[in-house]
């Protein structure tokens, strides 16, 4: 099974990396970024078309920069049309699609979920830290904590696909409950933290429980 594609989250809409298309058509990119600046025009139609430069990589470090396309839906499908429909082309089509779909699935969520849910849960951190010299830190260590349980780092969660952004807002409502009749930012992080581990234990069986065990553990109640 082929990785997802990755969907880029600007700040007006999801764009796909021509980089990573070009590697999905089994093309050079160098060719892929012809096809783009000879149909240019027609790219134009469908959005503003921006280029961006990135260092190139070799092994001695350095290298030429490489110009890149950042491409709407749109575009990326008018790119796709321009190759010729093998079974491959096809797949990649139906992959594309999913991808923008699950980016525009994310884009609701952010509005209409995550957003209020991580404000409630720093409204909560700001009740119990008011006063305190460190309420900016109680914030940090809040979202960091939420972060490792997700598997994130900083900074991505701007970027994040449906599935880590619906396991976010779930953290994020499980540590706002838990931070009920916290006395202070201290008392409340730390009914945080238990809540947050027992999250991070359901998590890691759902993510790859031990058959064997679970089976012999049947067996064992029908014994």
């Amino acid at each position: 099974m082929t990785a997802a594609i990755t969907i880029i989250t600007t700040k007006d809409e999801p764009r796909a990396d021509s980089r990573e298309l070009a590697g999905r058509l089994k093309n050079h990119h160098k060719n892929v970024m012809d096809l783009i600046e000879r149909y240019a025009d027609s790219f134009k139609r469908f959005g503003h078309l921006p280029f961006q430069t990135a260092n190139g990589e070799r092994r001695q470090g350095g290298g030429r920069a490489q110009r890149f396309a950042l491409l709407n839906e749109n575009q990326a499908f008018f790119l796709l049309s321009l190759a010729r429909n093998s079974d491959h082309v096809v797949g990649l089509k139906a992959d594309l699609i999913q991808a923008f779909s699950d980016a525009r699935t994310a884009a609701s969520a952010r509005v209409t979920e995550y957003r209020p849910t991580y404000r409630a849960l720093h409204d909560r951190v700001a009740e119990l830290a008011a006063g305190s010299p460190n309420a900016r830190w109680a914030h940090v260590n809040v979202n960091s904590a939420i972060n490792k349980v997700v598997g994130i780092e900083a900074g991505q969660r701007r970027t994040l696909a449906a599935p880590k952004l619906a396991l976010t807002i779930t953290a994020q409502t499980v540590a706002t409950a838990a931070m009920s009749g916290a006395q202070n930012h201290k008392d409340g992080y730390a009914r945080m933290a238990v809540a947050m581990g027992r999250l991070q234990d359901a998590l890691a069986v759902l993510d790859g429980p031990d058959v064997a065990v679970l089976e012999g553990g049947r067996h064992g109640e029908r014994a």
